[in-house]
C-alpha cells in the first residue's frame, strides 16, 4: 500500500469559526455572517457551519493597522 504525501500547501491552511473571527475582529457573530454572505470575507461551508481561512481574516484586518480608505482599508458598517 502506498500513501500519498500530504499537500505541503495544506500545512499552512488554518480555519477559524465564526465565533473566533468575531472575537478577533471585536464584532458580533452576526456581523461576520453578514460579511461572509456579502462576499467581503471568504468562507467555506461545512454542513451548516462556516469556517473562515485565517489568512482571509489577516488580510481583512491588516489594512486597518494604519491604512486609509484610499488604500483599501476594510471598513465594517
Amino acid at each position: 500500500m502506498s500513501r500519498e504525501l500530504p499537500d505541503p500547501r495544506l500545512d499552512d491552511l488554518h480555519f477559524l469559526t465564526v465565533a473566533e473571527v468575531a472575537d478577533v475582529m471585536r464584532v458580533s457573530r452576526m456581523t461576520v455572517y453578514r460579511l461572509v454572505h456579502a462576499g467581503e470575507l471568504p468562507a467555506v461551508r461545512f454542513g451548516r457551519s462556516f469556517r473562515v481561512p485565517e489568512s482571509a481574516v489577516r488580510r481583512a484586518i491588516e489594512p486597518t493597522l494604519g491604512g486609509s480608505e484610499s488604500d483599501g482599508t476594510f471598513f465594517i458598517r
